[in-house]
């Protein structure tokens, strides 16, 4: 292989990652100059209460009530959240260091804004922990497994809307929060494993 084989693949990367980061940018500017003023304050309230994964702490809290496989599954979606906010926020944040997207330059309607984070923007800690929970809890109850689905979709495309997030930011969450509980899941599968011995 010659010398110029690897700085090939490097600049042919460099590319993708360049074409990549733009039709990102190009996307959260389409939903941002999309008028859902019907959708803005509803988003905005999910993207809020999201925070500090307030929803699914609440959840948990409630499935805990209840002994056998509903607390167990609580307990693997808290592990879940501590591993995928671990994940972003101490890792991939600090790899990253995308800086957030230009929301007034953009044009984010002020009717959609939330406080604008000053950490890194990719990937997104909302995201990562609410894919997470639904993930962890959802394999271990599987009727949970689509609501919580469908509310960690809402709560990563809310950061989107209300312009605190690209895309891509959202997508990586999602991939981290999965295999985050992944991880947890099969942690906590190993360790029953031992106890039954």
């Amino acid at each position: 292989m010659s010398r110029t084989a690897p700085a090939g693949l490097l600049a042919r990367g460099r590319r993708v990652a360049a074409d990549l980061g733009a039709a990102d940018r190009a996307v959260y500017a389409a939903i941002a100059g999309t008028p859902t003023p019907e959708l803005d304050s509803a988003l905005r309230r999910l993207s809020r209460a999201a925070d500090h994964s307030k929803i699914s702490f609440a959840i948990a809290g409630v499935l805990a009530l209840r002994p056998g496989p509903p607390r167990e599954a609580a307990v693997l979606g808290v592990a879940a959240i501590a591993v995928a906010s671990a994940g972003a926020n101490l890792v991939g944040k600090a790899l990253a260091r995308r800086p957030r997207p230009d929301r007034e330059g953009v044009g984010v309607p002020a009717a959609r804004h939330v406080r604008m984070p000053t950490s890194a923007s990719f990937p997104s800690g909302h995201t990562a922990s609410a894919f997470a929970f639904a993930t962890a809890v959802g394999t271990r109850l599987p009727w949970t497994a689509a609501p919580l689905g469908l509310l960690a979709a809402g709560v990563s495309y809310s950061r989107v809307h209300t312009g605190v997030h690209y895309p891509g930011d959202v997508a990586a969450g999602a991939l981290l929060g999965m295999v985050a509980a992944s991880a947890v899941g099969g942690v906590g599968r190993h360790l029953a494993a031992r106890t039954a011995c």
